[in-house]
């Protein structure tokens, strides 16, 4: 497996963005760049052997900084996914962060890590993206450094590794948010997914979790068969799949939280997590977006699967916690595996 490095510009401040081209022996190709640790293209085949771009994108870094950018292959922090009111209780102080969703906080705030540049360097096989989130960024105590690998595998796996340390308590929760569309074009609808999940996080009509873990069965929420997109993303609550499931793993291992598959080109993809949860969207908000190559990016066209802990978590004593001590050290694993269904 080989690594370059290029060029992709500079930033509307002047900051220099570099991209990082992971390639393995079958192909398959992935292009990552330091702004908002974010993946840029994912190339894989089909069973013709054609060779696609599976995610979501911009062509430029203007196009990443842009205000419309829905967080395109971006790493999501401090906290990702949704925070009530955008403010959580620590320790006994109260700590409040920016409502950039409504009146909630989303992804981190107006200035998460997706918007920020990472400090690069390539190891062999490996990228290692890191950044100080410093005390009082967005609102979030304590000094936090923060560590991203990525590496591409002769086996077609794209394996994110995350870390981090602080010098304060503080809440985390990372994730990485590519859209993926296996045909490399189109509406997802069609895809077939599997989630290995007997509960969700129920949410009011904010999207924030009620704190009640409901089960899927016998809903429209139930995918632990595989079963198209579509079949009830009609029924969903709100616009379609944006919902938190609450993974049946539950001793930190890593094991496969879902599975998708196209049947128009034979892609799959397995996504494999570390974490209880992974938030499942359908791309409901893409509302003619224009993308790649003047592409067109209309709701439902892509899908997320973001590994994470539960949304809210800080709110919600009840979830799985995501505070941070000194003395403790935030790891987690995220495996997207690449393959094809003859």
């Amino acid at each position: 497996m080989s690594i370059t490095t290029h060029s992709y510009g500079t930033t509307k401040h002047g900051e220099k963005v570099d991209l990082f081209r992971l390639e393995n022996k079958r192909g398959t190709l992935v292009e990552i760049i330091n702004y908002g640790a974010t993946i840029t293209s994912i190339l894989t085949h089909d069973r013709e052997g054609t060779l696609s771009d599976i995610v979501l994108g911009f062509d430029d870094i203007a196009g990443y900084e842009s205000a419309d950018n829905p967080y395109f292959g971006a790493t999501c922090g401090r906290f990702a996914n949704r925070l009530k009111k955008g403010s959580f209780t620590l320790n006994g102080t109260s700590y409040q962060l920016a409502k950039n969703d409504g009146e909630n906080a989303l992804h981190g705030g107006l200035r998460g890590f997706d918007k920020q540049i990472w400090e690069a360097q390539v190891n062999a096989d490996t990228l290692i993206l890191k950044r100080v989130s410093p005390d009082g960024e967005e609102g979030y105590p304590g000094n936090l450094l923060v560590e991203v690998t990525f590496q591409l595998t002769e086996e077609n796996d794209l394996r994110i590794d995350y870390q981090a340390e602080t010098d304060q308590p503080t809440f985390i929760n990372l994730t990485n948010h590519s859209y993926f569309n296996l045909a490399g074009g189109g509406t997802i609808r069609d895809h077939h997914i599997q989630i290995h999940a007997d509960h969700y996080t129920l949410v009011d009509e904010t999207a924030i979790p009620t704190g009640e873990l409901r089960a899927v069965e016998g809903t429209e929420m139930d995918l632990r068969c595989s079963l198209a997109i579509g079949t009830h993303i009609d029924q969903v609550q709100g616009l379609g799949y944006d919902h938190n499931y609450c993974l049946n793993q539950t001793d930190g291992s890593l094991t496969i939280a879902a599975q998708v598959i196209d049947p128009s080109s034979g892609r799959t993809l397995t996504c494999l997590t570390t974490e209880p949860g992974v938030q499942f969207y359908s791309g409901n908000f893409l509302n003619s977006f224009i993308g790649k190559a003047g592409n067109i990016y209309a709701k439902q066209n892509g899908f997320c699967l973001e590994t994470q802990h539960f949304p809210d978590s800080p709110n919600q004593p009840s979830f799985p916690s995501t505070q941070l001590n000194p003395s403790d050290r935030y790891t987690q694993t995220c495996v997207y595996r690449f393959g094809i269904e003859k």
